[in-house]
């Protein structure tokens, strides 16, 4: 497996037990690949957590607060540049 796909997997792993919504961690597959997407694409901790709220918003109609969506980022983009660092 190489480095990005295990970097997938843990993102993935990060973003779904995140349950921001408490409906189980099994029902946010389609989130978790848009939000992956996002974590390659930006760096910035502000635009990814607008990124997700957008996300979440949009699949639930709920609005989730802010600040626990750039919680989440701060999470995501640590992976990510700790993955990066290890290659």
């Amino acid at each position: 497996m190489n480095d990005v796909s295990k970097l997938n997997i843990e993102l993935v792993r990060v973003i779904k037990e995140w349950d921001p919504l408490s409906i189980g961690i099994d029902d946010y597959d389609t989130e978790a690949a848009d939000v992956v997407q996002l974590v390659h694409q930006l760096d910035d901790v502000a635009e990814l957590g607008k990124e997700i709220q957008g996300i979440y918003h949009f699949s639930y109609e709920e609005v989730i607060p802010l600040s626990k969506c750039e919680q989440l980022a701060i999470q995501l983009l640590a992976l990510k540049n700790n993955s990066s660092c290890e290659r």
